[in-house]
């Protein structure tokens, strides 16, 4: 029996323990970078299935802690898949959400939604003739009130009542 390792055996392992450390540090950058630990991770689990064919047609060729260690690799590299792959598409739906508030203007709509619900019924004229801009000169229309179907008084008619 010979005991020799497998192709695959230090490079998968090495490959999912980056993928992952890459991965978890990615979400620093807002997973910006979840793309290159997602490609290494693929990269480490190809290797580690071809190594595991390998190792199933010939046994009596590779030693059984290799093959362990390609077991173990190809775990590191399924889960690293899962969550770069869970990264970057969190990141693809934010910077989806975002484009689409941005280019709709829903994101300039909704900050001045805001400052502008306690002067929605509110028209303000200025008068522009004075130049300066002084309180007197702003002038505000007087909204007229129903009081009846039919009957309709000014704002002044009803204070004097």
């Amino acid at each position: 029996m010979n005991q020799n390792k497998l192709p695959a055996d230090p490079l998968a392992l090495i490959l999912g323990i980056l993928a992952l450390v890459i991965g978890l540090a990615g979400c620093c950058c807002y997973g910006l970078t979840a793309i290159i630990p997602l490609i290494m991770a693929i990269i480490g689990l190809t290797t580690a299935n071809k190594s595991l064919k390998q190792f199933g047609e010939n046994p009596e060729a590779f030693s059984y802690q290799s093959r362990s260690n390609v077991n173990t690799a190809k775990t590191i590299n399924i889960i690293a898949i899962v969550l770069n792959g869970l990264i970057l598409l969190g990141t693809i739906v934010i910077l989806i959400f975002y484009g689409t508030m941005l280019s709709s203007g829903m994101l300039e709509e909704f900050n001045n939604d805001i400052y502008d619900r306690s002067f929605e019924d509110l028209e303000i004229e200025v008068d522009t003739t004075s130049g300066s801009w002084d309180e007197d000169t702003y002038i505000i229309e007087e909204d007229t009130l129903k009081t009846n179907e039919t009957e309709e008084k000014s704002f002044d008619e009803i204070m004097k009542d």
